[in-house]
């Protein structure tokens, strides 16, 4: 996925209210950003780190600009929870994720479960239909070890419970993780933050449901699924 415009770089000052930063462009000019992540973005927004905003001349538009990456440990982190979808689709479009080809049609948010809408539905004559479920991770407290979720995640844990019915009914589920960082080589569920989610996707995985991690290449002109990590359970 290749940004539209070059990112500018700055420095973020404050995150607040959950969806809004306050950014000082390295020209010096200050910003109010619309932050695209309604997580607890733990380790991501400490004032001082360095950040990449995107700019839209939408009219409409409240906020022109938008928080993409943030700078931590000399690597990049993507914090914008609209693009894994984004990443997912370009992937399947191209074939690149192996565990995921052979469908011939990729259908996005169909409804399923109770209230719920799949994330991609993956179809083709010859094999049972693939439920498809994607979830941002950008948590990283210690090592190489990437971590979802960052606080509380009650609807993705309801999620799980929705793909377990789907493989009890024959067909195939994947719960897909998006790991939107460069230095992370292992992936976990945080059971200290969430311990339902945790046990859920445990139990999910028992029951069928496939766990799929993957890590990105991130860089101010383009992000990318990049490869799979091993999803470390318990």
């Amino acid at each position: 996925m290749d940004f539209p415009s070059p990112l500018s770089h700055g420095t973020l000052t404050a995150r607040y209210k959950r969806f809004f930063a306050d950014v000082t462009l390295d020209d010096g000019t200050q910003i109010v950003a619309h932050c695209p992540n309604p997580g607890a973005m733990l380790g991501l927004n400490t004032p001082g780190l360095g950040a990449w905003v995107s700019r839209s001349d939408d009219p409409k538009r409240k906020l022109a600009h938008t928080l993409e990456l943030v700078e931590v440990d000399g690597g990049l982190v993507g914090i914008n929870t609209l693009h894994p979808n984004r990443l997912v689709a370009e992937a399947l479009a191209a074939d690149a994720i192996p565990e995921l080809s052979g469908y011939d049609v990729h259908r996005r948010e169909v409804k399923y479960g109770v209230n719920s809408r799949v994330d991609f539905l993956l179809t083709h004559p010859d094999r049972p239909a693939c439920w498809l479920e994607i979830k941002n991770c950008h948590l990283r407290r210690s090592g190489a070890l990437a971590e979802f979720p960052d606080c509380v995640a009650a609807r993705s844990t309801k999620h799980l419970r929705e793909l377990e019915t789907m493989v009890a009914a024959g067909d195939r589920a994947v719960a897909m993780f998006v790991v939107q960082r460069t230095d992370c080589d292992r992936f976990a569920a945080c059971g200290e933050l969430d311990p339902a989610f945790a046990a859920g996707l445990t139990r999910a995985a028992a029951a069928g449901v496939e766990v799929l991690v993957y890590a990105c290449d991130i860089s101010p002109s383009a992000v990318r699924i990049a490869r799979r990590i091993p999803w470390v359970d318990g």
